[in-house]
């Protein structure tokens, strides 16, 4: 099969995410043809590019268009207007669950358990729950924790008020405030579409992580400081949890399963979530086309379930070749 390895600028260039070569090399010990496609800063070169392609399917990686995370959905939007075949969420669920306000409204409906939550924009509200400190302050369209740091986590208003502003000031965006839950957190993979499995519970484990700081996957926790370190990334772990209850992993399973078809997504995504002491299980968070490196939650969790790295991206180019032969 001839594909079209669709990635943003990022994943080419920078020399800590991997994901770009690894695709690449085991798209070719799959067998099949592949050429890299750059998402532009501007459209025209994208669909020159594009309109050049001689592939039998796209596989879309590209996570943004002109460094926005917002505009994400608009690249998808864009295959389907030029009437290529691709991997992965359709446009309306690429915005839907990119969104996190809007996929919090679509999981409430849905009967799917979420923080509660407020939205504000410039002073305007949108949606007000009554909530209890402490709460977490996001912005609402940015991905992999951008907007996340220790000081995302307020205790009082006053705290909160100031948080929220220099957050409107750097994103100029609404902005989501939830309450912050306390206790574990737990990723769950979903492949397939209309048989649609959960993977391997994974677990981010904080038994290291700094005591005078919330426990939470902000960035510095995933990425590391600037110089690649930092106390909260290496005071995190992604493991696989021992001795889960079994009626836990069924629940967070059907709340992953759930979340997946509520938000129209295809083919395969993470969700994450946090449950408190009591038990309770809430989806904090939805990625389509979730992170594709090897050693990923995503890749990581599909492995313990039988699918090593090729055997995944394989599975992936399936499911929506699939969807086009019908």
């Amino acid at each position: 099969m001839r594909i079209a390895l669709l990635h943003t600028h990022d994943a080419a260039e920078s020399p800590t995410d991997p994901v770009l070569g690894q695709l690449s090399d085991s798209l070719n010990r799959l067998g099949h043809q592949v050429e890299p496609v750059e998402v532009d800063k501007r459209v025209e070169p994208l669909v020159n590019a594009l309109g050049r392609v001689d592939a039998d399917l796209v596989f879309n990686i590209a996570e943004s268009f002109r460094g926005k995370s917002a505009l994400e959905s608009n690249v998808a939007a864009l295959l389907n207007l030029m009437g290529l075949r691709y991997t992965g969420s359709s446009p309306s669920g690429l915005m839907l669950a990119g969104d996190k306000i809007l996929a919090k409204k679509v999981l409430t409906f849905h009967g799917i358990r979420t923080p509660r939550f407020a939205t504000s924009y410039r002073g305007a509200l949108d949606w007000v729950e009554d909530l209890q400190f402490p709460v977490i302050v996001k912005p609402p369209q940015e991905d992999a924790s951008v907007g996340l740091t220790s000081g995302s986590v307020v205790r009082d208003l006053k705290q909160l008020l100031e948080r929220m502003d220099a957050l409107q000031s750097e994103f100029e965006s609404p902005i989501l405030v939830e309450e912050f839950v306390e206790g574990r957190e737990f990723y769950v993979g979903v492949l397939g579409n209309a048989n649609a499995r959960a993977l391997p519970v994974i677990e981010l484990d904080f038994s290291k992580f700094p005591a005078d700081r919330p426990r939470m996957a902000s960035w510095e926790a995933k990425w590391g400081d600037d110089e690649g370190g930092g106390a909260e990334f290496e005071g995190t772990a992604s493991i696989f949890p021992e001795n889960l209850p079994e009626d836990l992993i069924e629940r967070l399973d059907k709340a992953a399963l759930d979340a997946f078809g509520a938000l129209r997504l295809r083919d395969y995504a993470r969700i994450d979530f946090r449950v408190n002491e009591a038990g309770e299980v809430f989806v904090i968070e939805v990625n389509p086309n979730c992170y594709l490196e090897r050693d990923s939650e995503f890749a990581r969790a599909a492995a313990r379930g039988g699918l090593g790295y090729d055997a995944l991206i394989e599975r992936i180019l399936e499911l929506a070749a699939g969807r086009y032969a019908r």
